[in-house]
């Protein structure tokens, strides 16, 4: 499998790696958080000053020249295209009928603040009440049904500003 990592390099410069392109370094680990690194005839004193791993982000002085560093996998590129990224707002707009049913209730108004997983409203289906909940953090811009509204799959239920 082909691995390609994005990395971003003081939040402007953007490089394409390969997992070949990192496994042709010559990294000597020198000591816990300093490495000697040889690449195209240049050596290089690497020496990692702080780390978030689970983000994948990395403050690193090389040659005494400090940078912050992001890495992202073929995974995270995936997930940054779908708009799900962690740690970020989410790119939902807007709320839709997950299957026909009846509004038994309202739990916003229009200009209201949310907050992510506030119930929004109460969507009966096949016997069933169904609590629809914020993705995300907002303000409702629209809200597209009444209580006691009858619903289609994907119908507009609530957008968001």
């Amino acid at each position: 499998m082909h691995k390609q990592y994005q990395v971003l390099i003081n939040g402007e410069q953007e490089r394409s790696l390969s997992h070949q392109d990192i496994e042709s370094l010559d990294a000597v680990k020198t000591s816990d958080k300093k490495f000697h690194i040889l690449h195209g005839g240049t050596s290089y004193n690497a020496e990692i000053i702080d780390h978030k791993f689970n983000e994948r982000s990395y403050k690193v002085k090389i040659n005494n020249n400090t940078y912050n560093i992001s890495i992202n996998n073929s995974l995270d590129q995936l997930i940054k295209e779908l708009g799900f990224e962690i740690g970020s707002s989410k790119k939902v707009d807007k709320i839709t009928a997950p299957m026909p049913g009846l509004i038994l209730e309202i739990n916003v108004n229009i200009g209201d603040e949310v907050k992510e997983n506030d119930p929004l409203l109460i969507l009966e289906a096949m016997k069933m009440e169904n609590v629809l909940t914020s993705p995300r953090e907002g303000i409702i811009k629209v809200i597209a049904v009444t209580k006691g509204a009858a619903v289609d799959k994907n119908q507009l239920l609530v957008e968001f500003e």
